[in-house]
């Protein structure tokens, strides 16, 4: 059920659809499902979104933040998987966190309250 004024989808630009749609799938298990060959839905994240192949460097606008009973598990999946941890795990009222960039360059934060 979509809800008025609640984010409903995300979507991200990347310059290597192959390899962002394999990072994702492998490391949290995300689905994805292909538009043609420059854009994929991917759903099973917890919300809906996109990505769309672009030729334009990736910037990052807002950080989109993950939830994971284990971040030391997630943390290690992002790493072998091709990612890069941009911040190291943090404490924070409520949780600990990291951040990391995708094989194309979007930042994201994987957070536990464990």
């Amino acid at each position: 059920m979509m809800r008025n004024n609640h984010i409903s989808y995300i979507e991200f630009k990347t310059n290597d659809l192959v390899k962002t749609k394999e990072f994702y799938a492998k490391t949290f298990g995300w689905e994805f499902k292909d538009y043609g060959s420059a854009y994929a839905s991917f759903s099973e994240s917890g919300v809906h979104g996109g990505f769309e192949l672009s030729d334009k460097e990736v910037s990052n606008g807002a950080l989109v933040v993950i939830y994971s009973k284990d971040l030391e598990y997630s943390e290690g999946k992002v790493v072998k998987n091709g990612g890069k941890i941009t911040k190291e795990i943090f404490e924070f009222p409520g949780g600990r966190r990291f951040h990391f960039t995708d094989p194309t360059g979007n930042e994201l934060g994987v957070w536990s309250d464990r």
